[in-house]
């Protein structure tokens, strides 16, 4: 996609788990409502993420998910929603690729469209993506 280049860093400021269905089983199933806090091209604090997730026995698994952010987006003011998919190896380190929902932007963002993606390995306190845009 053809756009605008930002980058910049995530925290995780909350993340509760819990499985669905039973605990002793594999593969077994969790959902995860977290609380994300975005810095650089996308300001957003306080985003509003629900996540399902699969673990396979080696401790590897894969998740989808959708996240609210509401802020800015290199100086564009409003929210928009990104559905997340991605893998998890036996390390605990985290491959994710996000894209906006169509028809979610608001306000100066209305019109937005966009892919991006981040790595997280196990400790990191701040995570970096990368994320391309358009808006129309």
């Amino acid at each position: 996609m053809p756009g605008t280049r930002t980058t910049g860093h995530f925290t995780f400021a909350d993340w509760k788990e819990n499985p669905v269905g039973p605990e002793d089983t594999t593969p077994r199933l969790a959902h995860a409502s977290v609380v994300n806090t975005f810095t650089g091209g996308i300001e957003a604090a306080g985003t509003f993420c629900e996540y399902a997730i699969a673990y396979l026995a080696d401790k590897s698994g894969s998740f989808t998910g959708m996240e609210l952010l509401t802020g800015r987006l290199d100086g564009r003011e409003g929210a928009f929603a990104l559905e997340e998919r991605g893998t998890f190896d036996t390390d605990g380190t985290v491959h994710c690729r996000f894209e906006v929902v169509p028809g979610s932007g608001t306000g100066e963002l209305t019109g937005l469209r966009g892919t991006g993606r981040f790595t997280a390995r196990p400790g990191e306190k701040s995570v970096a993506y990368s994320f391309e845009y358009e808006v129309e």
